[in-house]
């Protein structure tokens, strides 16, 4: 008997900067592929009816990733309009690995930091998710940039 199962899973890497471009700090944490992104993974095999992963967000509530998840805890916002960033280049894939880039620019996503997630939307506070991750708190203030590297590997 042929027992194959097939997974997303994924991690990703965060670093933060200061003003002059000095790493202040780097984290490396694992993530959930959410049930929505596992959808959308599946509906890319038969078409392309949803639009492609594009922005990443962050957030301010640490509460535990869920496959259930739709959105973030507490998404960052201005007001009300987005802090989502778009990935820094054409997301690449290697194999079965799938690598996203994103940079948080000085003013962008500023506060203290605990969630972040992939999206097909730069509206704030929209579903579409791919996957979230939970994580201790880093600081980002106004003069900080912070870069997120997320892989997703099917496997």
């Amino acid at each position: 008997m042929i027992n194959d199962a097939i997974k997303a899973t994924g991690e990703l890497t965060i670093e933060l900067f200061d003003a002059s471009g000095n790493k202040k700090e780097s984290v490396h944490v694992p993530n959930t592929v959410v049930t929505n992104g596992k959808n959308y993974i599946a509906s890319r095999m038969v078409g392309t009816a949803q639009s492609t992963f594009s922005h990443m967000a962050v957030g301010e509530n640490n509460t535990a990733a869920t496959v259930a998840d739709t959105k973030l805890g507490a998404e960052i916002d201005d007001g009300g309009a987005t802090q989502r960033v778009t990935f820094d280049s054409t997301p690449s894939a290697s194999g079965a690995v799938v690598t996203y880039v994103a940079t948080f620019p000085a003013g962008t996503g500023t506060g203290a930091i605990t969630e972040a997630g992939i999206f097909n939307s730069g509206t704030f506070n929209t579903t579409g998710m791919l996957c979230r991750t939970a994580f201790g708190t880093i600081t980002k203030t106004d003069d900080d940039s912070m870069t997120i590297t997320w892989t997703i590997t099917i496997n």
